[in-house]
């Protein structure tokens, strides 16, 4: 039996992670920013936005570290 449950490629499911997480941190800011009610609204939204860079520059550095 082969073993499945190891990726072949560790970097392309590192991606797909960060790739997901990235996509869910807009969509949660875009949502709070348009349905949210609360007085903070906007700048919930543009907190949780700022995660999007963030998220995708920490990924950057982890592959890039695994290339050196």
């Amino acid at each position: 039996m082969t073993d499945n449950s190891k990726p072949k490629n560790p970097d392309s499911l590192l991606k797909a992670v960060l790739i997901f997480a990235a996509a869910a941190s807009f969509l949660l800011s875009v949502g709070i920013f348009f349905l949210d009610d609360s007085k903070d609204h906007t700048i919930n939204a543009i907190y949780i936005g700022i995660w999007v860079p963030s998220i995708l520059a920490f990924g950057g550095l982890l592959l890039a570290g695994k290339r050196n």
